[in-house]
């Protein structure tokens, strides 16, 4: 048996302020808080997946942001723009990465106060794919 039929049930998301974190995550980009636990973690929804926002154990060495999240958005130029306005700093303004007939996937990257990589994507139907036949 493999992971063929698992789903994410949780991610971690190293930070160094716990409480910048916390407010990064909740405030600004407005997930749901769940609940905090000892030793400085916090717990927020994200659709089906937990993301566990907490500060690694004193004697583990400092994690580096590794991997990168992308929050699937229905409209990447709403949730940019709101974003955007409670401070979050871009890399990238939405643009298309991939386009093929009837779909283009959209991103805009960012990152959160301690370096972890994020970013919006959305899948959306191609121009060429509204128009009559």
């Amino acid at each position: 048996m493999d992971l063929a039929n698992a789903r994410v049930g949780q991610l971690s998301i190293p930070v160094q302020d716990f409480e910048r974190g916390v407010a990064f995550f909740r405030d600004t980009l407005g997930l749901p808080f769940l609940f905090s636990a000892p030793p400085q973690m916090a717990f927020f929804q994200c659709g089906y997946v937990r993301l566990l926002v907490g500060v690694p154990p004193k004697d583990e060495p400092p994690q580096r942001p590794c991997a990168t999240i992308y929050f699937h958005v229905e409209d990447i130029e709403a949730v940019h723009e709101t974003l955007r306005r409670r401070g979050v700093r871009f890399r990238t303004e939405p643009h298309a990465v991939h386009r093929s007939g009837a779909m283009e996937l959209w991103l805009a990257e960012f990152e959160d106060p301690d370096g972890n990589s994020l970013a919006l994507m959305c899948e959306m139907v191609a121009p060429v794919a509204l128009q009559p036949a």
